[in-house]
């Protein structure tokens, strides 16, 4: 009896499959730099018209050079003219079918060179913030987990316990009177640091709730603190207990991390729209759409 030998056409391993399987398991092969194509390389002032057509009404400089993108992928350079572009460099992107021999306009950009005057990296505005910053009107969130604040009941130290024991006046001579507290007091609170301030009366909350808020010791504290807010325009300053501003600690939320620009606006371009008054001399027939 002979062996069938035969192997099933499953089994059978094809010269693709055993090339794709060296090139698997063998080292990564290093990427191949795309070659020049020659009619796109030729396709100069293609280029130009495109650049020229999309820099209208400012000039196209000199061709600053090429760069192969891919297989019949070439992307000309050429020098922006425009003095609001110093240093800037419009690229126009040619291509062409496999086999074909028209060169057509893929993309035309304005891109930046080495000496390109460009804005300075864009900053998250919880970063960029800076003391003083904040006027009438505005809010500034604070974040939860604000290092800078903590819940009021995990704050009770010894810290009340001695102030209860210090006596006032300890090594002065003289302490603030009746009536030099009171006259502070109605200064204080009939000043820019009172409710009646700008700032106060579009605040979202009172000093009082705010997290920043430290008391004054005496009979002060029942009306006045001191702002301890880097951010707040009172910082360092003595406050009314309902005076307030936008750095309040429980104001709102914080917003999204991202920001977006303000939308665009074409001035450039119009349509022309008729009138009511246009409108208003026409034949009732032909406003009805009769002729």
């Amino acid at each position: 009896m002979r062996e069938n030998r035969d192997v099933s056409p499953t089994r059978q391993s094809s010269p693709a499959r055993t090339a794709a399987a060296r090139t698997t398991s063998g080292p990564a092969r290093r990427p191949r730099t795309p070659a020049v194509d020659p009619a796109c390389a030729e396709a100069v002032d293609l280029a130009r018209t495109a650049a020229e057509e999309t820099a209208r009404p400012a000039p196209v400089g000199e061709h600053l050079g090429l760069r192969a993108e891919g297989d019949r992928v070439v992307t000309h350079y050429f020098a922006a003219l425009d003095p609001a572009y110093t240093g800037w460099r419009w690229a126009v992107t040619v291509t062409r079918a496999a086999r074909a021999k028209i060169v057509t306009v893929s993309e035309c950009v304005l891109l930046p060179g080495d000496d390109a005057l460009l804005a300075p990296q864009w900053v998250p505005w919880l970063e960029r913030l800076r003391p003083g910053d904040l006027g009438p009107g505005d809010l500034l969130p604070t974040a939860p987990d604000d290092v800078r604040l903590a819940p009021g009941y995990a704050q009770v130290d010894e810290s009340v316990e001695r102030e209860a024991q210090w006596e006032l006046g300890l090594g002065r001579v003289r302490v603030l009177s009746r009536e030099g507290r009171d006259e502070a007091a109605a200064r204080w609170y009939e000043g820019v640091a009172g409710p009646r301030a700008p700032i106060a009366a579009s605040a979202p909350a009172q000093c009082s709730t705010c997290g920043f808020y430290v008391s004054l010791a005496g009979d002060l504290r029942q009306m006045f603190g001191v702002c301890a807010n880097e951010y707040a325009p009172d910082d360092g300053r003595v406050v009314s207990a309902d005076h307030g501003c936008g750095a309040h600690s429980e104001a709102v939320n914080l917003p999204a991390a991202s920001e977006h620009n303000p939308p665009v606006i074409d001035e450039l371009g119009y349509d022309v729209v008729p009138s009511a008054g246009e409108d208003a001399g026409a034949p009732d027939d032909e406003a009805l759409g009769h002729s």
